[in-house]
């Protein structure tokens, strides 16, 4: 017989529609309207209609093991109510999102959109000329169109009406498809990270143990909804039935000011900005229960710093993989046990391994291993899946080590990856762009270690002949090619890259020049 805790399912929404319609569902402090969760579904419901209107493409019913489907469509939009609307307009027309960042160029948009083959880029005003230039793909935007749009660029705005009528949610199984996120590896080639329906709510129900979840919870999110920490609390708050508060860019002050005047009890942060709020003064907000601080590692001088302002930091280790938290330390025990994550959320397994895959001994040092409901299923390539997963789950790449009551301490990662404001760079698409520069012969790129953004990117540069190209040079060789945050903040000049005796760059004398001899550019950005 089956149990009613078995799927399939609906969406989170549909159900909270149903149980607690009058309940704040989400706020826009841009504009300051609210809507209840009746309001919020009728807004799905509307773009969901557009959405498969737009479309023309039969709802997905099932896929294979690995995730295809051509019912796939791209998102190119930054941190707005309607992202949050379309992200269950998705998940109720059984569509998986991509989300992608922004903040990069058109051919790295490029690369992503020809990897994952959507069947349309989902766009706003702002990104309307971004999304042209990226794809010969159909574009949508959720706002109207402008005049100066570039053709052609349809409308699924709220905005325009829409008479057919509103999709009967579809069906669905914990192993469905629902997101293609893309995370920076040590490959080359940023890696496509596949989520199911089941790790985000795994996640989520996982999330609410750890933190706790009140009838008032207000979550903040003002991190990039096509990230991981952004796109979370969209879906915990719909199964939680609380309340999401949405701003659309982070400000120090601002930020601050909207915790206070919307009586905010949460917020997701990377260690950049809570390091720039308490600078601008921010002291034991009222209603706030939790800072869930992640995307790179908190320093014990900033969680110090958190303390003395009352403000309630809980120091956490997640990736893309996991559909966000692995592990979370609470301000209790960042506070008696320095560097900890704290234990793994409850439906999450950690497994620390020696370079023979065997499990190591709590105190010993080795590659974190983690599984899951949580994990991913794999990436969009089989043989990055192939690599990447082992006898105890996934490898995550990050050293580190449990002591005996199992808090995670994360010491170092393996790969070189640089972690900078809460964004992923991968040295060697850097390397890539800056070699390509006619002047360049060599160039050695690492992460160096910075007050306000956790890592800054450093390149040391081995020019074809001495004298033969500048910083500035390079800075506007890197427009066009490179987002802004994988530029390099730091750069340095030599006759020849620093080797080991094996013959591989050293990188350890590579940042050690670069702190000695290299120049800052960020303020020539």
């Amino acid at each position: 017989m089956r149990s009613t805790a078995d799927w399939p399912t609906r969406d989170p929404l549909t159900h909270r529609r149903e149980t607690s319609p009058e309940r704040t569902a989400v706020i826009d402090v841009e504009s300051d309207e609210r809507w209840s969760y009746r309001e919020f579904d009728r807004r799905v419901d509307r773009l969901a209609s557009a959405l498969e209107s737009a479309l023309e493409t039969p709802r997905l019913e099932s896929s294979d093991d690995t995730g295809a489907s051509s019912d796939r469509v791209a998102v190119l939009m930054e941190t707005r109510p309607a992202f949050a609307s379309l992200v269950f307009a998705a998940m109720r027309t059984g569509r998986v999102l991509v989300p992608l960042n922004v903040r990069e160029t058109p051919s790295e948009l490029a690369s992503k959109l020809e990897r994952t083959d959507p069947d349309a880029v989902i766009c706003e005003a702002e990104t309307e000329s971004l999304a042209a230039s990226s794809t010969d793909r159909p574009i949508f935007s959720v706002d109207r169109p402008s005049d100066s749009t570039p053709e052609p660029v349809g409308s699924l705005s709220q905005e325009d009406g829409g008479a057919a009528a509103a999709p009967d949610p579809v069906s669905l199984e914990r192993d469905d498809p629902f997101l293609i996120m893309f995370t920076s590896g040590t490959s080359g080639e940023p890696k496509g990270v596949r989520l199911t329906v089941g790790n985000l709510l795994a996640s989520a129900t996982a999330s609410a143990f750890r933190l706790g979840v009140l009838p008032s919870d207000r979550w903040l999110c003002c991190l990039p909804m096509y990230h991981m920490g952004g796109l979370a609390p969209v879906v915990r708050s719909a199964l939680y039935g609380t309340a999401l508060v949405v701003q659309r860019d982070f400000d120090p002050v601002e930020t601050a000011r909207v915790v206070e005047e919307y009586d905010v009890t949460g917020v997701s942060l990377v260690p950049t900005m809570l390091t720039r709020m308490l600078e601008a003064g921010w002291r034991e907000p009222d209603s706030l229960r939790f800072v869930l601080l992640g995307g790179a590692p908190a320093s014990n001088e900033l969680l110090e710093r958190a303390r003395g302002a009352g403000v309630p930091a809980y120091p956490t280790y997640g990736m893309t993989e996991a559909a966000s938290q692995i592990s979370t330390a609470t301000p209790e025990q960042a506070r008696s046990h320095e560097g900890t994550v704290g234990q793994p959320l409850v439906v999450t397994d950690v497994t620390v391994v020696g370079d023979d895959g065997t499990p190591l001994a709590p105190g010993e040092s080795g590659e974190i291993v983690v599984s899951g409901p949580t994990v991913t299923p794999g990436y969009l390539e089989a043989g990055h899946t192939d690599a990447a997963f082992g006898a105890h789950g996934l490898h995550t790449g990050d050293i580190g080590y449990r002591d005996r009551e199992g808090r995670l301490w994360v010491l170092n990662r393996r790969s070189d990856r640089i972690v900078t404001g809460g964004e992923n760079v991968d040295p060697g698409e850097v390397v890539d762009v800056l070699r390509a520069h006619p002047q360049v012969d060599e160039t050695a790129v690492v992460g160096l270690s910075d007050p306000e953004w956790g890592e800054r990117v450093g390149a040391l540069v081995v020019p074809t002949e001495p004298a033969a190209v500048t910083a500035d040079d390079l800075l506007e060789f890197c427009d066009g090619r490179l987002a802004g945050f994988k530029r390099p903040k730091t750069i340095g000049f030599a006759d020849e890259l620093p080797r080991t005796a094996s013959g591989t760059v050293d990188r350890e004398v590579v940042r050690e020049l670069l702190r000695d001899e290299g120049t800052d550019v960020a303020s020539l950005e």
